[in-house]
């Protein structure tokens, strides 16, 4: 059976130059079975033709509010019946601050207001924009509405500047259609809180220098997309990363290691899982310099001591809650060896090698394996992100059914 088999989706198109992936949208969903019905705004037919769109959906593109022909009065509001996911990309700022402040001045957007299906947007702007006071109060409205978002990348745009803003991509849009239907059916993190790290750390050498990696955050950032779609509360502790805040319950920003550990070792006792993303730095300055390191002054001489070792604090101090790591390995024996999830006291443990091709640091997908309890290893081969995310969660929940006494905590 296709992922999106019998589903009804309902795919909007706002007026900006993202809306040539709209077209390898409807296609992929098409493919995964799904029944697509378009509908644009004006100045999106602009960017896009409805003809394309409607030979790609197989239906009639959905424009005018009072079209000359086909038109039946109440028709929007039998469209948006029909639908089970009303999917708009791109989602313009402009068709954003409509919909956060209830205007219908065309189709698309009484659709948008008529509807009672689930609303996700993807949406894609100019980085100033994006930033911009009126459209982040209005993204908070809809996150507070319970709108679902999948977040723009960063990269160059189409004004040639670089920074957030650019839509997904088709490929990243269907990962978050296929994962809100599978979490439809499987809400099975409900009543439970999920705590996870995400993206490297930074600590000083002086006042403009820092030990860090290049960690983007991208997988600690998808496993807490994913436990949010399963129901769960989700903390979620992040180092410096350029990704937008993800629809989380609750998010904590650091930057050194030891400011992770405190964040996470506060809030470990109300959680029921803990899942390790971060890349802590390893090493840090003992004495960091109050003034800049100047080449003037020959080469700096730098004592380094180990960061704290969070995870295997909270190893010590866990009871009954499942405790998750990850591991970076570019040495393949290393990779698979269990030697870390026993000294931490980890229910599991995921290891990549980012020297992989696939694994990149910053990439879409990852090539892991999971190292279980009693020493099987088990290899997930490639995989998108969000979809390693609900393949290590789905492991969690098989760990709690093996120990009914995990109850959540409140």
């Amino acid at each position: 059976m296709k992922p999106l088999e019998g589903r009804h989706i309902l795919l909007g198109i706002s007026g900006g130059i993202a809306a040539y992936k709209s077209a390898f949208l409807c296609r992929r969903l098409k493919e995964a079975g799904a029944d697509v019905w378009v509908s644009m705004t004006p100045n999106g037919a602009r960017f896009i033709t409805p003809l394309t769109m409607e030979t790609l959906s197989e239906r009639e593109v959905l424009i005018e509010m009072f079209p000359v022909e086909r038109f039946v009065g109440t028709r929007h509001i039998d469209i948006a019946k029909w639908a089970d996911l009303f999917l708009i990309a791109p989602a313009t700022a402009n068709l954003i601050g409509r919909y956060a402040n209830g205007l219908a001045d065309d189709l698309l957007a009484t659709l948008l207001i008529s509807t009672t299906a689930p609303v996700m947007l993807a949406p894609a702007m100019n980085t100033e924009m994006w930033f911009n006071a009126a459209v982040q109060e209005n993204l908070r409205k809809l996150r507070e509405r319970g709108v679902l978002f999948v977040e723009p990348g960063v990269g160059e745009l189409a004004c040639h500047t670089v920074g957030v803003g650019r839509m997904a991509e088709p490929e990243e849009i269907m990962e978050a259609v296929v994962s809100h239907f599978n979490a439809q059916r499987n809400r099975d993190l409900l009543g439970l809180t999920v705590l996870v790290t995400a993206g490297p750390t930074q600590e000083p050498l002086d006042p403009v220098r820092v030990i860090t990696n290049h960690s983007s955050g991208r997988m600690g950032y998808a496993v807490a997309q994913a436990a949010a779609a399963r129901g769960a509360k989700v903390i979620l502790v992040s180092g410096p990363t350029a990704l937008p805040k993800p629809p989380v319950s609750s998010f904590v920003s650091v930057q050194t290691s030891e400011q992770m550990r405190e964040a996470v070792v506060n809030r470990f006792d109300s959680c029921d899982i803990v899942i390790g993303v971060a890349a802590v730095s390893d090493w840090r300055a003992v004495e960091p310099s109050a003034q800049k390191l100047s080449k003037d002054s020959g080469t700096p001489h730098l004592e380094l001591e180990a960061t704290p070792d969070i995870l295997a604090e909270l190893g010590r101090r866990k009871k009954n809650q499942i405790l998750v790591g990850f591991s970076l390995e570019t040495d393949p024996q290393r990779l698979a060896s269990r030697d870390k999830l026993e000294k931490k006291n980890l229910d599991l443990l995921v290891a990549n090698n980012p020297t992989q091709p696939g694994s990149e640091f910053g990439g879409d997908t990852n090539d892991a394996q999971i190292i279980n309890r009693d020493g099987a290893v088990e290899r997930l081969g490639l995989l998108p992100k969000l979809e390693l995310a609900h393949a290590i969660l789905d492991r969690i929940i098989a760990i709690r059914a093996q120990s009914p006494s995990r109850t959540p905590r409140v």
